[in-house]
């Protein structure tokens, strides 16, 4: 065998092996971390930060396009999409000094080696001719965007989630292939920065929300003039001229000036020698158990790479279970019965653990809903914005998830999460001291809700008379 070169060699620097790199040298482990690519991984150069920047900008349009019920004149922006694209790189490079080689080389004593990296074994690694070896190895190697096989396709330029930032001028007439959720905020993110936006989904789109909630934002969507086609595939693309065209099933020729393909995730793992470790993998990721750990027990697999949820907090949270096993021995099983997403449309959609749909479908009549609506909730109506709704899922007393669609949603999240997580209960945050006026007041009132029948029980009634009767 060959002699140890390092306590962990981490391969991938985007938010899964960055926590984990970092974290370990936060301990003194000698940790070697390989990117060939940028540092910071998708989720910084191609992801969140880009996506949420532009998301901004295009929200500050439509503000100025929608201020008559405040009683300010509405005002067609005059948009300068170059000006927007120098934001979007600018809230990457202000974030980048966060993921920055230098930073993790002084702050947290990581060796960064930048190049591709090659397994050889289960504890060896070929980078730029040089082999390490460790007795733990963290794959932290991401994944890429999935392109459907449409006839054309390969013949024409299209954008995916890694190029469309790139984009110096605004697109004339955009069409997405795809309804999740980086289709729907570039949807109505390009609408709003004023490009024509066409979305063509071969299902429902937003397949995987609450559909009540999905709605909402589906409806304010094709207010703002996004057209979505929904249960649509796609027959053909092509180019005639300088225009590309997409043929939907069933219907007229589109012709645009940029396609996005927004159609999912896949993995191809070509060239990192996994089947030299004998990792098993296909292409929706590598397969782990709940401590993350591949079939190779000396080599984890975290982040977007493997089966299972691809969410930037999910990467990090997984890095972090990397650091509790490898640096202190402890368990570090992964769960996710508390697991936020959040869709960053206008209005936001958020979920924590269950759906409705998923817990009826698990536990059937045993399952609860409770209901209420931002249209009572004081700061909503003060900002004359009131569109939405919190609903909490519960099986007796049990809070098993929470969807909140409505301004700012992906922030009201945190208390159902301690709730579902066993750190809180309804009971609690119903009976919280909440700042008014507030939309977080909702979550008070929906705790609140929840526990009403209880409280105001037939005993507690009877409890109360007897008490005026003979006590007070």
């Amino acid at each position: 065998m060959m002699p140890r070169t390092h306590d962990l060699i981490v391969i991938g620097a985007g938010s899964a092996g960055l926590t984990a790199a970092g974290g370990c040298g936060q301990f003194g482990l000698k940790v070697a971390l390989i990117e060939k690519g940028p540092m910071g991984g998708d989720c910084l150069n191609t992801g969140c930060v880009p996506s949420k920047a532009l998301i901004t900008a295009a929200r500050r349009a439509q503000e100025m396009r929608e201020n008559a019920r405040y009683g300010i004149a509405d005002v067609e922006p005059q948009i300068d999409f170059g000006a927007v694209h120098a934001h979007v790189q600018g809230a990457i490079e202000r974030i980048a000094v966060d993921d920055s080689q230098e930073r993790f080389e002084e702050e947290f004593g990581v060796e960064v080696i930048r190049g591709e990296a090659t397994l050889l074994d289960g504890s060896t690694v070929e980078v730029n001719g040089r082999t390490l070896s460790a007795p733990r190895i963290c794959l932290a190697i991401g994944s890429k965007p999935r392109i459907p096989d449409i006839d054309g396709l390969d013949a024409v330029p299209f954008l995916t989630n890694e190029t469309i930032f790139e984009l110096t001028e605004r697109p004339g007439h955009l069409v997405i292939l795809g309804g999740g959720p980086i289709g729907m905020e570039m949807a109505q993110s390009f609408r709003r920065l004023g490009s024509r936006v066409t979305v063509i989904e071969r299902g429902r789109a937003m397949s995987k929300d609450d559909p009540e909630a999905a709605k909402l934002v589906l409806d304010r969507m094709g207010a703002e003039g996004v057209e979505i086609h929904e249960e649509t595939g796609v027959e053909r693309v092509g180019s005639s001229g300088a225009s590309l065209f997409v043929e939907p099933q069933g219907g007229a020729r589109i012709a645009c000036s940029h396609i996005l393909v927004a159609t999912g995730r896949t993995c191809d793992f070509s060239g990192f020698g996994l089947g030299n470790a004998g990792i098993e993998w296909d292409a929706s990721g590598i397969a782990v158990n709940a401590k993350r750990r591949t079939s190779n027990r000396k080599i984890y697999a975290i982040g977007d790479c493997r089966k299972g949820p691809r969410f930037t907090h999910v990467s990090g949270y997984e890095g972090s279970l990397v650091v509790l096993q490898v640096a202190l021995g402890l368990g570090g099983k992964a769960d996710y019965a508390a697991l936020p997403w959040v869709t960053y449309t206008d209005p936001e959609l958020a979920h924590v653990g269950m759906t409705e749909h998923a817990a009826r479908e698990k536990f059937g009549d045993r399952v609860s809903v409770t209901r209420q609506d931002f249209s009572h909730n004081d700061r909503a109506r003060a900002e004359n914005d009131y569109t939405g709704f919190l609903k909490v899922i519960g099986k007796g007393r049990k809070i098993l998830g929470a969807t909140i669609v409505g301004p700012h949603a992906g922030e009201q999240l945190l208390p159902w999460a301690l709730a579902i997580g066993g750190k809180a209960n309804a009971f609690a945050i119903g009976g919280a001291i909440v700042a008014y006026p507030t939309r977080a007041d909702i979550s008070k009132q929906a705790g609140y809700a929840v526990w009403e029948p209880t409280i105001f029980g037939k005993w507690p009634k009877r409890w109360a008379r007897f008490r005026a009767r003979y006590l007070l």
